[in-house]
């Protein structure tokens, strides 16, 4: 793609409204992206399956994976003031939560703007100044005064998604991108990216696109997409929370503007080590920018696609800072550079090379 199709591409993924077990809207952007260049499945978890058209029976398959998802909230119930009880979909901080923007779909499928409600200063106590409410005790407040309107007139009630409400922007001069979402919208676009940069290319594998849904609340997606496709190898296309403003220089190891991440550890997951350094000495080759970490938290998709059936398996990390929150700054720079180095992978592996990664 030309570089103004890829970032009008990443802010129309961004502002889409997905989240775990709601991500029908963002599937059906996704496959109108993809669609003249894979063939197209969807299960009924809403997976989704682009196959690289040019596939040819009996090769080795590699699966590419990014996840549709993104961090939201569901309706738990209706309050009698009107206020709506709500459960977190995916893994937020309290702190993040109050005053968000948000939309929620209601039963008729339209859009009711709403706000995490906050009791005004002037009416709190010094130790609700001082403090942050358990997300139990939040709501949502639609501008509804009763229960009864609020099912009745806004059409909300228990099971209705809730959406982050953000309107991604670009800053041309900056190369950064600034919105809602970007995990792992900026992978799914490195997907989509990916199969545009080879369509109408042979390669000696075949290459299987796998948007896995619900990835978020426990890689379920992956583990079906993995069982499902069967793969010899596994590429995650995750997008990586930043540590560039938090973390001292020498232990920084995911930041802005300094390539993808390649993910040493986190809490569900340990890569291949062969095919990670295989990964490495490609992006040295092809003077592409990288780094890689050691986490002592977090996991991705990549540890469902292992464990399904031991196919070597690395991540592909874009940096994002503020992760799981509303507001996130991303780099083209680091986007591209993640497309560049799975572009370099698929095309230089060879089946010798894959069975290396399994000798020692």
């Amino acid at each position: 793609m030309e570089k103004e199709q890829e970032i009008k591409m990443l802010k129309a993924f961004s502002d889409a409204n997905s989240t775990s077990g709601f991500e029908g809207e963002f599937i059906k952007l996704f496959t109108d992206t993809v669609k003249d260049i894979a063939d197209i499945k969807v299960d009924g978890m809403l997976n989704v399956y682009a196959a690289k058209k040019e596939n040819q029976t009996g090769q080795p398959i590699i699966q590419l994976d990014a996840h549709s998802d993104a961090v939201g909230f569901i309706t738990q119930a209706v309050r009698p003031n009107g206020m709506i009880k709500f459960v977190p979909l995916g893994g937020w901080v309290k702190y993040n939560i109050p005053a968000l923007r948000v939309k929620i779909r209601n039963r008729d499928g339209k859009y009711v703007p709403g706000v995490v409600a906050t009791k005004p200063p002037h009416f709190m106590t010094k130790e609700e100044r001082d403090n942050v409410p358990e997300v139990e005790d939040m709501s949502v407040d639609v501008g509804s005064s009763s229960r009864e309107e609020t099912i009745n007139d806004y059409k909300i009630d228990t099971g209705c998604p809730i959406f982050v409400d953000v309107k991604c922007e670009y800053n041309e001069k900056t190369g950064l991108f600034f919105g809602k979402d970007f995990d792992d919208r900026f992978g799914a676009a490195a997907m989509a990216d990916v199969l545009d940069n080879l369509n109408g290319e042979k390669t000696d594998f075949n290459v299987v696109a796998a948007l896995s849904s619900q990835e978020e609340v426990g890689l379920r997606g992956a583990y079906v997409t993995a069982r499902s496709i069967k793969p010899d190898l596994g590429i995650v296309l995750e997008s990586c929370p930043a540590d560039d403003t938090f973390t001292p220089k020498w232990l920084s190891q995911t930041g802005l503007k300094r390539g993808p991440m390649l993910r040493d550890m986190d809490t569900s997951f340990l890569p291949n080590p062969k095919f990670q350094q295989y990964a490495c000495e490609l992006a040295d080759k092809n003077n592409i920018p990288y780094t890689r970490s050691v986490r002592t938290g977090g996991g991705q998709d990549g540890a469902a696609i292992y464990y399904e059936n031991g196919a070597p398996t690395i991540v592909i990390g874009i940096p994002v800072r503020y992760e799981h929150s509303a507001y996130c700054f991303s780099a083209y720079q680091d986007f591209k550079a993640s497309v560049d180095l799975t572009c370099a992978i698929i095309r230089d592996l060879t089946k010798e090379k894959l069975a290396s990664f399994s000798q020692f």
